[in-house]
């Protein structure tokens, strides 16, 4: 990977709408050059007999059967009810 010069640097900040100055610029470009660097030496390692991951624990849907249930009775539910109409549970208007 190549190193990531401060012009880079400060046209990155100027997309993202970030103003930096030139010290600044420079201590970045800096952080980015390590972290390049880092990033190849991590391409000299053997990783054939390492199996690509998404997330370093196995996940497992723990999932339950979707069947289909009963609902609330609705006689026994509208007796807990204020105000109805209709079968259907009346509340007060929020919205003029």
């Amino acid at each position: 990977m190549a190193n990531i010069s401060k012009e880079e640097v400060k046209h990155v900040a100027h997309l993202a709408r970030l103003a930096i100055t030139e010290e600044e610029a420079e201590m970045f470009a800096d952080q980015l050059a390590a972290i390049t660097k880092f990033a190849d030496e991590l391409n000299e390692l053997d990783t054939t007999d390492v199996a690509p991951t998404t997330h370093v624990l196995p996940l497992v849907n723990v999932l339950r059967d979707d069947k289909s249930v009963p609902g609330l009775d609705r006689e026994k539910m509208m007796k807990n009810v204020k105000e109805q109409e209709a079968g259907q549970v009346k509340v007060p208007t929020i919205i003029e």
